[in-house]
């Protein structure tokens, strides 16, 4: 970026916070309608961002475990803020419409302008070792070398899908070489660095550029043809550019990439069987989505349920023929279906991430396990009448519920549920947009 625009430096995570903040307020925040819930959601928003200011500057300053356990607590404490309010959006039945303060070009043009500063600094960066190592996992069994990395993984990456990778990284390499020189990557957080191809990490970010795209695309889509309101998707995408979380996590394909999944099964909610498909493809991108499977199965009772499951099972049948292929023996094979699925007991103690790793017992971990398998299980009985705004509400709560316990990330894999979170802050009122009604 630095060749393109000169003297250009990436604006400090600190700074953007700040501008970001009043730039949402100017354009989202209704001074007419004070305590609207569209502000009291805006504000909710705005205060996630110093927790995330204080994790990261923990993680970056060695002896900053204080600051780095405060942004911990104010992260969940404000995350639970979040759930509830999610939990209780079926009764929000008045949803009057709420425009940003600004036009449909200039919200268009804000947008775009934030996603290609976005990209260049995800092109400029150096991303780490967490969005590199998938990239690294899908090369050997590309190879189907059974390596010490990837029978590891499991405990030190959480469970994955490496080989959604395979398809850019085999552009990249045709591309590059099978030569490509070195690059320096991030491996810790006290900033420590290796060497690892450029393959790699140019793989990295391409998949990380597709998957924040595939999520401002979604957004604009379930804005036009479920919301009838372009205006609507084109506000939660900008909002989405522009949250600092964003800015801070763009090269993080552990973030975007299952986000993006969910977001498109919203946007193909009319048709079961593609909904489906993305759902068992983000099932199986990480496993945390599966605690999704009870409420959609419920929303597809009346009409659809069939399909849908015939796309799911049919997208993890995929998923596991081309993991039985690449395998080298049976050894590798079981150690990546156990990745891919989840398939062990929660960690209690071990290369734990986050706050569980650095501040909190791992076991406190299993009560918190326990109420979000309830409350996911639960959304079979609860509200008996779904449509599709109980049906974003819901996947974003639950994908919410899971950043309590996430063993890896600690409960900073917010784009899993912050598109779906914009969805239900945007979203008309759609009581009528039921399973029997616009199932095709």
């Amino acid at each position: 970026m630095r060749e393109i625009l000169v003297n250009y430096e990436p604006v400090n995570p600190t700074t953007w916070a700040y501008l970001s903040s009043l730039l949402m307020i100017a354009v989202y925040f209704k001074f007419n309608r004070f305590f609207s819930i569209r502000n009291l959601d805006l504000v909710g928003l705005i205060a996630l961002a110093p927790a995330l200011l204080m994790v990261q500057y923990g993680r970056q300053h060695a002896g900053s475990e204080l600051v780095s356990h405060a942004g911990y607590i104010w992260l969940f404490v404000v995350s639970g803020l979040i759930m509830l309010r999610l939990l209780l959006d079926a009764l929000l039945v008045r949803r009057p419409l709420l425009e940003p303060n600004l036009s449909v070009g200039g919200l268009t043009f804000l947008g775009i302008s934030l996603f290609v500063f976005l990209i260049a600094n995800v092109i400029a960066g150096k991303p780490d070792w967490a969005a590199v190592a998938g990239s690294e996992r899908a090369a050997e069994l590309r190879e189907r070398e059974a390596s010490a990395n990837e029978l590891n993984s499991l405990r030190t990456h959480g469970p994955g899908f490496p080989l959604v990778f395979l398809l850019p990284q085999i552009t990249t390499q045709s591309m590059l070489g099978a030569n490509a020189q070195q690059a320096t990557v991030v491996t810790n957080d006290a900033q420590a660095s290796t060497e690892v191809s450029l393959v790699h990490v140019v793989t990295a970010q391409a998949m990380a550029i597709l998957s924040q795209l595939a999520i401002v695309i979604g957004l604009v889509i379930v804005g036009l043809r479920h919301f009838d309101n372009v205006k609507t998707g084109i506000a939660a995408a900008t909002m989405y550019l522009l949250l600092p979380y964003t800015a801070m996590w763009t090269g993080s394909v552990t973030h975007a990439l299952p986000g993006a999944l969910v977001v498109w099964a919203i946007v193909f909610y009319r048709w079961p069987t593609l909904a489906g498909a993305m759902i068992g493809l983000a099932f199986g991108t990480i496993y945390y989505p599966v605690f999704l499977l009870p409420l959609w199965i419920s929303f597809y009772w009346q009409r659809g349920l069939t399909r849908f499951l015939i796309g799911c099972l049919a997208m993890v049948a995929v998923l596991v023929g081309v993991l039985a292929f690449k395998s080298a023996d049976t050894a590798m094979f079981w150690a990546s279906m156990r990745q891919m699925f989840g398939i062990y007991l929660p960690l209690a103690e071990g290369p734990l991430s986050g706050a569980w790793g650095q501040f909190w017992r791992p076991i406190y971990r299993f009560p918190i396990i326990v109420a979000h398998v309830a409350l996911s299980v639960s959304m079979v009985l609860w509200p008996a009448q779904k449509n599709l705004g109980t049906l974003i509400a819901y996947s974003a709560a639950l994908m919410l519920g899971t950043q309590f316990w996430h063993a890896h990330s600690g409960g900073l894999a917010l784009a899993w549920y912050l598109p779906l979170l914009l969805l239900a802050t945007f979203r008309p009122n759609l009581e009528d947009r039921v399973a029997a009604a616009v199932v095709r």
